[in-house]
């Protein structure tokens, strides 16, 4: 089995000071995107280039202490793509891209595994815009991704509640950032769905997995109000796939027997050697 975590760290050095290095050693996924590692090349050096005998491939943001993703790995990519093109966003640290080409390989010969940092609009009207902005931008990407016919799978914090069942207060959360209406309808559109969208792209693989799981489901909770205690969440960790990776998955876990980060680990193991 080969098993692909994704982990926002909110700060690498902060998960690592709370454990996660240690709890990757005992987990050992053979991959695991991170995101918002909020340092830069420098800080890294001789430290976070590798972790758990993993070894990492990152996309800085220019801003200091500021977003930022990699994509630490077991295997050897055929090749690293670091951001997507975007005039805006590469500068924020959003994108990077792993891809393990093997042409001899019999299943899945052309596949690359992205790690993703969607922007928060939670700020206000100005970073709302810009994360309908990035939206606009990453959907033809992905979608011309998959056309190109490669196979991908997209692991990140979305910074979006698909469905009702993906956050405990869906009522109350209707008009706030993370469960607005047009960014729904944007992961509808995006997804591939027997019945509301059978010409999708993607495939939420947590719910292939988990089609109706509530409580259990949630990544995030906020630091206020006791939430994590009282389990007041949200599901804004994915795992994105084409749907001939997705058909591979096998089990999922949400890991929450430790706090490294306001999020909590999603692993899903597919049944694939690259």
């Amino acid at each position: 089995m080969f098993k692909l975590t994704s982990l926002n760290l909110n700060g690498i050095r902060s998960a690592t000071s709370k454990g996660v290095e240690a709890w990757l050693e005992k987990a050992r996924p053979d991959c695991i995107c991170v995101q918002e590692i909020k340092a830069q090349a420098p800080d890294m050096a001789g430290r976070f280039e590798t972790l758990a005998g993993l070894t990492g491939h990152f996309q800085f943001a220019e801003k200091k202490g500021y977003s930022g993703v990699g994509i630490y790995t077991r295997h050897e990519p055929s090749e690293v793509l670091i951001g997507y093109g975007s005039s805006e966003f590469d500068a924020e640290g959003r994108y990077v891209e792993l891809r393990f080409d093997r042409p001899g390989r019999t299943a899945l010969p052309r596949l690359s595994i992205i790690s993703c940092y969607f922007p928060s609009g939670s700020s206000g009207e100005e970073r709302q815009a810009a994360k309908f902005r990035f939206l606009a931008e990453l959907y033809p990407h992905l979608q011309a991704l998959k056309n190109s016919g490669r196979e991908f799978v997209l692991c990140g914090d979305i910074n979006i509640a698909h469905q009702e069942i993906d956050l405990k207060n869906f009522k109350g959360n209707k008009k706030n950032s993370g469960f607005l209406p047009e960014e729904r309808a944007w992961m509808t559109q995006l997804l591939k769905h027997p019945e509301r969208n059978p010409d999708g792209h993607l495939v939420d693989v947590y719910r292939h997995l988990q089609p109706h799981t509530t409580d259990a489901c949630y990544t995030w909770w906020s630091n206020r109000g006791q939430a994590y205690a009282k389990n007041v969440g949200w599901r804004l960790d994915y795992h994105l796939a084409t749907p001939a990776f997705a058909a591979l998955a096998r089990s999922e876990a949400i890991y929450k027997d430790e706090k490294f980060s306001d999020h909590a680990p999603v692993t899903v193991a597919y049944d694939f050697k690259p």
